[in-house]
């Protein structure tokens, strides 16, 4: 796609390219492999924050809730910029030597009041939709920290696709910290299972645990179980 458009219009790949990354930048297309794709409305307001916190608020909550409850003093951790992350933060206000890496904005925002936990950010560009910072070179201030647990939401979850996301930029981003951390823990509602994004970040093998509520599918939740990921059900 990047070499046609070049040839059309005249112009450099390079030109081409970051053109192509403005746009997404802006909402207006995603980009994939070798070019991009338009963005649908749907798929636009889906990547907004504000409307993904209005879709099943209290899951969202009863599973940050008991992710954080896994999270010990003295850690380190990665909160992605999903709602249920955001929900996570909600709930690790009060904890003691706390690290938190992210690249969310809005999780470093709802920790600022939390004096016994220290919000590391990477640089990046910032992904407004989303309010997260998406360029992946910036994640290498991350590697001085031993990362315990990566606590990542996704678009959805299948045996043969893994967790997808339906943004590939931050695909990219949640991809680099997969292999950044010790445990990779998903926290995804009951309506993420059996859906595809754009791209995919971890492999089923790369999972070790599954936070989800108790109206998950029972089938598979019971496949993701037989390839070695724990699966925890919340109320």
């Amino acid at each position: 796609m990047v070499a046609d458009l070049s040839k059309q219009f005249g112009v450099s790949e390079v030109t081409v390219r970051g053109d192509l990354q403005a746009l997404a930048r802006q909402g207006k297309l995603t980009r994939t492999h070798g070019g991009a794709v338009p963005v649908a409305s749907g798929m636009a307001e889906e990547l907004k924050l504000e409307s993904r916190k209005r879709q099943h608020p209290q899951e969202k909550s009863a599973i940050g809730a008991a992710a954080a409850a896994l999270v010990e003093k003295g850690d380190a951790i990665y909160l992605d910029g999903s709602s249920t992350a955001l929900a996570i933060a909600r709930h690790l206000k009060s904890h003691q030597l706390l690290t938190v890496l992210t690249s969310s904005l809005a999780v470093a925002q709802e920790l600022m009041d939390a004096s016994g936990v220290t919000v590391v950010l990477p640089g990046g560009v910032v992904q407004k939709e989303t309010a997260s910072l998406i360029d992946a070179d910036g994640l290498r201030y991350f590697d001085k920290f031993n990362i315990q647990k990566c606590f990542f939401g996704a678009h959805g979850l299948t045996l043969a696709e893994g967790l997808t996301d339906i943004s590939a930029d931050v695909a990219v981003v949640k991809r680099a910290l997969v292999s950044r951390c010790r445990q990779v823990i998903a926290i995804i509602d009951a309506s993420k299972w059996g859906r595809v994004g754009l791209a995919t970040f971890a492999a089923i093998g790369d999972i070790h645990l599954v936070i989800t509520d108790r109206d998950a599918p029972a089938e598979l939740v019971a496949q993701v179980r037989a390839r070695g990921a724990l699966v925890d059900l919340v109320e």
